[in-house]
């Protein structure tokens, strides 16, 4: 089986040095072993684990998150439908994540609307909305 050091690892999983060194940290990739000068050794095994953390992470999940899922896949008892819980409960959270961003385009839009673009800034709705005037509590922008 082939290894690596941090750096020759780091390459072939796309990831910086001190994301493998905090993943290490973290406890999300097992202890590599050492050899007799120090160095880290790096086998597939984490290179596959570092790739699988990456993609979760694209995926939204949290590295707490991340944590559940890699023991998910190691416990024997736990089922597919386990896994499938969790990513249908990210699903969820990236739902309301996404309806709270489009009420906050409506509200930036309607500023941006509002504003002449011309003037100082002492009369500058958006600026005014950003220090709770009643442009930030309209209803209409929510």
């Amino acid at each position: 089986m082939p290894t690596y050091k941090i750096g020759e690892a780091a390459e072939k999983a796309d990831v910086h040095k001190e994301t493998l060194r905090y993943y290490e940290r973290r406890g999300l990739i097992p202890e590599p072993e050492r050899r007799r000068s120090g160095y880290r050794i790096f086998t597939d095994e984490h290179i596959e684990r570092i790739r699988f953390i990456k993609r979760a992470q694209e995926l939204g999940f949290t590295l707490k998150e991340i944590e559940d899922l890699l023991t998910l896949r190691v416990d024997e008892t736990t089922t597919c439908a386990d896994v499938r819980a969790r990513a249908e409960t990210k699903l969820t959270d990236i739902e309301d994540k996404i309806a709270e961003l489009q009420q906050i385009k409506r509200a930036l839009q309607q500023l941006t609307n509002l504003c002449q673009g011309e003037g100082p800034t002492s009369e500058c709705p958006i600026l005014d909305a950003m220090k709770g005037s009643s442009y930030a509590n309209n209803d209409d922008m929510r």
